[in-house]
């Protein structure tokens, strides 16, 4: 929702001031020049970015428009799940996890946490790091550095929607300058017409300026920086499970494991001490 509200401050501070100043809302409607410029900058985008990207930012936009699906009850639900495995394993056996791991859709473990779940990408980071745990004597080390890999990976994908977005914004300029200059185009081919004609195509060249740099920083630009806050909202899930994972291989017991968790987390979607303690004891 913050993203409509700084949208409609956007939109209402030009128009009043614009107003304010005796402007015409009637010559700000352009849309051929909006054509040229959406347009354009839709093609770029387009054309370079492959086919799952387009699908990835799509999925996003809901997120960028009423807020992201990542929150403190996802980051507690995660350290629980983690915590119950750990214990699990810890008093049946790293055997008795197997089934889990294999198939974390089906799993009883995992069904407790359907938003967890439901992340498939989450959800198979855990098991995978499990499975491999659970399948040889691998050290700390080993899996920090396995994981890690795999959270770059991860980090670099759930990027890219927000930087091909950015991309745009930074070329809206450009497309207003193109739309600008054929719009004087326009007006040099009626250099001979009546006074209020070269206005008219002048004022709508301008527009065109405006418009560029309008759309780029005050509409595709935001959206680039909500996608990536998006984005490390989410891989701190990553961070969070890595971090009580390699705790456990080191050896401490999954009370304090899934505290070394926690403390990854950002500040204003972390659990305390006390609340975290008292689901897992709780269980």
């Amino acid at each position: 929702m913050l993203y409509l509200l700084g949208f409609a401050i956007v939109c209402a501070s030009i128009v009043v001031g614009y107003l304010g100043s005796h402007g015409e809302m009637a010559a700000l409607w352009q849309p051929y020049e909006f054509l040229i410029i959406l347009g354009a900058g839709l093609g770029a985008h387009i054309s370079g970015n492959p086919w799952q990207v387009h699908t990835a930012t799509m999925k996003l936009m809901p997120q960028v428009i009423m807020g992201g699906k990542v929150n403190k009850a996802l980051y507690m639900d995660s350290l629980r799940l983690i915590y119950d495995i750990l214990n699990k394993s810890r008093k049946e056996g790293m055997m008795s996890i197997e089934g889990d791991v294999e198939n974390p859709q089906s799993s009883g473990i995992f069904s407790k946490y359907p938003a967890v779940q439901a992340n498939a990408a989450l959800a198979d980071f855990i098991a995978d790091c499990f499975r491999l745990i659970a399948a040889g004597n691998m050290q700390a080390h080993e899996l920090d550095a396995l994981m890690d890999m795999e959270i770059d990976s991860r980090l670099h994908e759930l990027m890219v929607p927000g930087q091909s977005i950015q991309k745009v914004a930074d070329a809206m300029p450009g497309f207003g300058i193109v739309a600008a200059v054929l719009g004087i185009v326009i007006t040099m081919g009626a250099i001979d017409g009546p006074m209020e004609e070269l206005g008219r195509h002048i004022a709508a060249a301008l527009v065109g300026t405006f418009s560029g740099v309008l759309f780029g920083y005050g509409f595709f630009a935001p959206i680039a920086s909500r996608m990536e806050h998006i984005a490390h909202e989410e891989i701190k899930l990553y961070e969070s499970a890595k971090a009580t994972i390699v705790a456990s291989v080191n050896g401490l017991p999954p009370q304090l494991a899934v505290e070394f968790g926690r403390k990854v987390l950002f500040a204003h979607d972390r659990p305390s001490f006390a609340e975290l303690e008292n689901v897992v004891r709780s269980r």
